[in-house]
């Protein structure tokens, strides 16, 4: 558990600094950037100061590593478990990359109509955004019986237990950094 939560902050942390850059912010002399000085950072943020297309495609990749590191020091595999589970875990983050490109382009359009939004682009980027997060949750649902194929049950509820909090980590994180719909 010590792992877990060690690597949960080098994570945030990461995410803090990669998104106090790009939206123009800084962090406190402390180096902690508060909830409401991350929303102010993202109020603040304006379209022209967003990472390039290369960077954040290099920030991704950086954040898979970290995500494959974070399961493999939290998760007791033996060597039989590893063999059969990684294949696995490695065809989910594929499948799971391809939701995430999908949201990733939906936030580029985001911040491409960003203070030029209409109703009904609003509209139809929630309704868009929803479907992603069932996609995602069907996802799991799809993996979770081949998971279970490969390891235990409770290695499995490990797994996704670790999947879920970290996927809730870059979400906190990158959710800090885009600004509210203007009205």
């Amino acid at each position: 558990m010590k792992k877990f939560m060690l690597a949960g902050v080098l994570v945030a942390g990461i995410c803090l600094l990669q998104g106090a850059a790009s939206a123009g912010g800084t962090a406190t002399e402390t180096g902690v950037t508060t909830p409401a000085q991350a929303t102010a950072q993202s109020q603040a943020a304006t379209p022209d100061q967003k990472a390039t297309a290369q960077d954040i495609e290099l920030m991704r990749k950086d954040i898979r590593s970290m995500r494959k590191q974070l399961v493999a020091a939290n998760l007791k595999l033996t060597d039989t478990e590893a063999t059969k589970f990684w294949p696995v875990y490695d065809q989910y983050i594929a499948e799971l990359v391809k939701i995430n490109n999908t949201k990733y382009q939906l936030l580029q359009e985001y911040f491409n109509s960003y203070g030029q939004l209409t109703d009904e682009q609003a509209d139809s980027m929630t309704t868009r955004l929803l479907k992603l997060d069932v996609s995602v949750a069907e996802l799991r649902q799809k993996y979770q019986p081949m998971f279970r194929a490969a390891v235990p049950a409770k290695v499995t509820a490990s797994f996704f237990q670790l999947d879920r909090r970290i996927a809730m980590m870059i979400d906190l994180q990158l959710g800090s950094q885009i600004p509210l719909v203007q009205e």
